[in-house]
């Protein structure tokens, strides 16, 4: 792994390879210069990306700390780093600064509970870095049901994955969902949070979510419905980030700064901050 130090001083990476996993969302694999992993993380932190003269952004770490030999980051097209970025070619050079956040509690709170994960669009991404570190230390918790779903089956993020791991591993169920009917489509149509209820997971289990605002609204209120405890409920707030360090003031929200008190957060404590969240 490579020597590294500052989280205020971004330092060069290689974008070793990319693939193409929807018509606009990109996988990047990146390495520092000496070509190793350019620093630790847990599942849920995030890093700046960044290619000087361009700008800089925020992304998840998808990858999981399980991955010894590099970083990875699901970005979806959407502006002008990432625009930049996805008419990249492999071999060439970015900036990188990071870890930041505080990460999901994988090592504790999960450890040993039933899980369940939902997700929506790029919002697969973040949980993508939880999802394979279960898998890499399966012993260390219990069933996990995975609930994703996208506009449609071309937008489903780690379709091949999904299909051909995730699926097939004892003690993990997915359930696909896409948002209108496709002629090639043969699993579940509709939107998540009618899924997740449809589903009606037992309300011990803990659940791990991530995607639009409006798709985490009304999981949660299905979630709520259900029965489900605030305190086993987990999201992600990173949208709101934007220097990461906690000194540009715009993702403070109450006595929290997103940046270095989450961006996970659990469905209680998002309770004790203000409504402009």
């Amino acid at each position: 792994m490579a020597e590294y130090r500052e989280p205020l001083i971004p330092m060069l990476g290689v974008v070793t390879a990319i693939r193409t996993d929807t018509p606009d969302v990109k996988t990047f694999t990146v390495t520092g210069l000496d070509g190793k992993k350019p620093f630790v993380h847990i599942p849920g932190q995030c890093a700046m990306l960044s290619i000087p003269g361009v700008g800089e952004a925020l992304f998840s770490i998808t990858s999981s700390p399980t991955k010894e030999d590099a970083l990875e980051f699901s970005i979806k097209k959407c502006g002008c780093v990432t625009d930049w970025l996805h008419a990249m070619e492999p071999g060439q050079q970015i900036t990188i600064r990071g870890p930041y956040g505080s990460g999901f509690p994988v090592d504790t709170d999960f450890r040993g509970k039933d899980l369940v994960f939902v997700a929506g669009g790029i919002g697969l991404a973040p949980l993508h870095s939880v999802i394979n570190y279960v898998r890499a230390n399966r012993a260390n918790y219990g069933k996990v049901d995975i609930v994703y779903g996208s506009r449609s089956m071309q937008d489903l993020v780690d379709f091949d994955e999904i299909l051909n791991e995730w699926s097939k591993e004892e003690g993990i169920t997915v359930h696909l969902t896409i948002d209108r009917e496709q002629p090639e489509w043969k699993g579940h149509v509709g939107f998540v949070p009618n899924y997740v209820k449809e589903l009606g997971f037992d309300t011990s289990r803990t659940v791990v979510m991530c995607g639009p605002p409006i798709m985490i609204k009304f999981t949660l209120a299905g979630l709520m419905e259900l029965g489900f405890d605030k305190s086993n409920i987990y999201t992600t707030l990173e949208m709101k980030m934007k220097c990461a360090l906690g000194k540009c003031g715009r993702c403070n929200i109450g006595t929290k700064y997103i940046c270095k008190d989450g961006p996970v957060f659990r469905l209680d404590q998002l309770d004790e901050l203000p409504d402009e969240y």
